[in-house]
């Protein structure tokens, strides 16, 4: 078995990736105000506005300061609300109200990056991507799998050396990774389960040491 399918069986028995899939529209929504916020910030502020308005046409009927109040804490909540009308008034006149599935149509919304187009290709309409944060790209490059900094660079190596099969869960599993044990400052490598698979282990020990 290939080092980084070995890798993915580990991290799949200790991070749970089986209930992430969404609705389109809800997962580009939570995605945008996800955007620079933490977590658990995201999921109540997208809690908050997708209960009052789920559809595109909901959202429009509501003012930029109804949403700003709903999707508050969120980091930079007054530019966001102005970006999600602009979106779903994009999604009403283009698309007939519904999210395009094709990569090159999503980045043409208004604050949709390679990341948000990828999460939301991944887990609203289940294909074979992998969307590259913070997380993704530190973790790929502690691992050998790219020697590259820029997000679209590193999505291109990771495609070529990740099996489609396993893809979609790559976010999923190194976010959780990166968290729990390989977190951008200070990994705990002396508790991680993938050591053994991992070519920084050395250097890291040595910074300790």
């Amino acid at each position: 078995m290939k080092r980084i399918e070995r890798i993915i069986k580990i991290l799949e028995k200790r991070y749970n990736t089986e209930n992430f899939w969404k609705e389109p529209f809800k997962l580009l929504i939570s995605t945008i105000l996800s955007q620079r916020t933490k977590d658990e910030v995201t999921y109540k502020a997208a809690e908050r506005l997708l209960k009052v308005a789920n559809k595109p046409e909901k959202i429009l009927k509501l003012s930029e300061r109804q949403i700003e109040k709903l999707i508050y804490p969120v980091g930079f909540y007054k530019q966001k609300a102005k970006r999600i009308k602009k979106v779903c008034k994009i999604l009403l006149e283009k698309y007939k109200g519904k999210v395009p599935n094709k990569r090159k149509e999503l980045l043409k919304l208004p604050g949709v990056g390679s990341k948000t187009a990828d999460v939301v290709l991944a887990y609203g309409f289940n294909k074979s991507v992998i969307a590259v944060d913070t997380h993704v790209a530190i973790i790929s490059r502690r691992l050998g799998l790219t020697k590259n900094f820029d997000p679209e660079k590193i999505r291109e190596d990771l495609h070529r050396v990740i099996p489609k099969k396993y893809r979609k869960i790559i976010n999923l599993l190194f976010v959780n990774f990166g968290k729990d044990i390989c977190r951008t400052v200070k990994p705990r490598c002396e508790v991680c389960p993938i050591q053994k698979l991992c070519p920084s282990k050395i250097s890291f020990k040595s910074i300790e040491k």
